[in-house]
């Protein structure tokens, strides 16, 4: 009598996918982009050490849809970059891959063509390729890592990871976050809790080893050395903001407890901005001003910007999407984005000299 089937009972499909060597070989990295890439993660690293008393920005859109939106928006961002070079360190904010609750476009890498066809072996690609003319412009790219075997297909190209609010807390998360070659920047949790992320900061400095695939798309063992460079990001959560002055205190004091370095970055967006993209400036207004008065221990921010301000949802006949329109949460506009930034390079540039006399 044969034995019962008792695996993949769930499954539909067993589709190829190309491994990180081919895709890689399509879209081979170029001297360019790596400078730029290196140069990246170097000044991030040295303002994480104190050694570059700039605040970088991660900047950009909620997600990425359109390339050619997103390059156009890579372009201007290179632009802003240059003129405000003495203060901050733009990142732009690449994001391919979206968490959801329960249902919604899950991201360029899933499905490219917003279609429900769900290529990921063509989103992946295409995904590379992007990356690679933000790097190319001459932008360090930031991005959430969500599927743990997704950075072998493009991590060469990233400067700066961030681990969103939902999977701080996943040991699966914490382990790849470990063997990151970028800064990571963890996510307070939802409800607002900021222990998930101090543990998973604590957790990534140290050694992994954990299941996973090489280049060439087999399965292996992934042993890492630990990162030193995660630190907080306080997005909010719990139904009220957390980048105000008491909120940042509390977060110097828990990281202190943990032995762990007084990085902040502070997220613009989400629960710091109840969703609202008319309230990111208010919000990076009052942060830019606790630095001016004073604070040290914030070194960062982060933005959810596009070309048109708002967002839209996904229509039918995709020819009617708004051109540089975020498909997920509302953005701030270019023009806005423009006028935060270079409001706080003015205040920044006297207020920065200060800081460094204290450190």
């Amino acid at each position: 009598m044969p034995v019962a089937n008792t695996e993949n009972l769930n499954i539909v499909a067993l589709d190829h996918m190309p491994s990180p060597e081919e895709i890689k070989a399509r879209v081979p990295l170029t001297e360019k982009a790596a400078e730029a890439v290196l140069a990246g993660r170097r000044a991030l690293n040295n303002i994480l050490d104190r050694k570059d008393n700039r605040i970088f920005v991660v900047v950009g859109p909620c997600s990425i849809h359109d390339p050619v939106a997103g390059v156009d928006y890579a372009r201007r961002l290179k632009a802003l970059a240059d003129e405000v070079s003495e203060t901050m360190l733009l990142v732009m904010r690449v994001y391919f891959e979206k968490p959801r609750t329960s249902t919604g476009w899950k991201g360029y890498i899933n499905d490219p063509y917003m279609d429900d066809s769900f290529r990921i072996d063509e989103g992946m690609e295409k995904a590379r390729r992007f990356l690679m003319d933000v790097n190319e412009i001459g932008l360090p790219a930031g991005t959430e890592a969500l599927d743990p075997i997704a950075p072998q297909y493009y991590g060469d190209l990233i400067s700066w990871t961030a681990i969103g609010a939902r999977t701080s807390e996943s040991q699966t998360h914490r382990e790849m976050s470990s063997g990151l070659s970028t800064p990571v920047g963890f996510k307070n949790a939802t409800d607002g809790d900021l222990e998930v992320a101090i543990n998973a900061i604590v957790s990534a400095s140290h050694p992994h080893s954990f299941l996973g695939i090489n280049g060439k798309g087999q399965s292996a063992i992934l042993r890492t050395r630990g990162n030193r460079y995660g630190h907080v990001v306080l997005r909010g959560g719990g139904g009220r903001p957390n980048y105000d002055t008491v909120s940042i205190s509390l977060a110097e004091q828990a990281l202190a407890k943990a032995k762990l370095p007084q990085n902040i970055v502070v997220d613009c967006s989400h629960a710091n901005s109840w969703k609202k993209p008319d309230l990111q400036p208010l919000v990076m207004k009052d942060v830019i001003h606790q630095i001016r008065e004073g604070n040290r221990s914030v070194v960062g921010l982060m933005i959810e910007s596009f070309i048109e301000p708002g967002n839209q949802s996904i229509p039918a006949d995709l020819s009617q999407l708004k051109y540089g329109c975020s498909v997920t949460d509302a953005c701030v506009g270019w023009d806005d984005t423009a006028d935060m930034i270079r409001k706080a390079h003015a205040v920044l540039s006297e207020a920065l000299q200060r800081r460094s006399r204290a450190e």
